[in-house]
């Protein structure tokens, strides 16, 4: 269990530092190479993971990978922040349309028995979630797309995370006030 923890947590750190590897990379390897590190990490998440999102991840990776070894391009490894978004988008949207939804799976593993309030805000937090992926997917796209390397490097690799850490920093005040407002503080 613990060699696993440290696994998992080397493969979350690669993971996030992705864009700065691929931006170093850039002038030093041809794209293929850095594809097979790609399709390593996508192999590991699954081993690490087998949860929807993990294979919805780990399969939008080896689509990727596949594209860039063959293609000996740049582009798809680029794509690869547009694709985590894509997926995260379709899962959260999907848990609104067939509940409960994906705030309230992770709200009811802390707390299980939640009350109708708070089911309702959670909702409402996923819903937030699916706007904060087409948003962050979209400017992922155009960085990728039209924009400089160092561009899509500083978006995808520091700008996006930033956004990230202030959606859950203020969901976290908010979820504060609402709890207080029903009650549950």
């Amino acid at each position: 269990m613990h060699d696993w923890r440290i696994g998992g947590g080397l493969l979350a750190l690669v993971t996030l530092a992705y864009p700065l590897i691929v931006y170093f990379s850039l002038d030093r390897f041809e794209p293929r190479w850095l594809a097979l590190l790609l399709f390593g990490l996508a192999l590991l998440r699954l081993a690490a993971s087998r949860t929807a999102l993990a294979w919805g991840c780990a399969g939008g990776a080896l689509l990727f990978a596949l594209f860039s070894w063959f293609g000996n391009a740049w582009m798809p490894l680029k794509l690869y922040p547009v694709g985590v978004n894509a997926i995260l988008l379709v899962i959260f949207a999907a848990s609104l349309v067939y509940p409960p939804s994906a705030i309230e799976r992770l709200a009811r593993l802390r707390e299980p028995d939640l009350p109708p309030a708070a089911v309702a805000y959670t909702r409402r937090v996923t819903q937030l979630w699916c706007v904060f992926f087409v948003l962050n997917g979209a400017v992922a796209c155009v960085t990728a797309l039209w924009a400089s390397n160092a561009v899509w490097t500083l978006y995808n690799g520091f700008i996006s995370y930033c956004l990230i850490g202030v959606l859950m920093a203020a969901e976290w005040l908010v979820r504060r006030r609402v709890r207080a407002r029903n009650g549950l503080a």
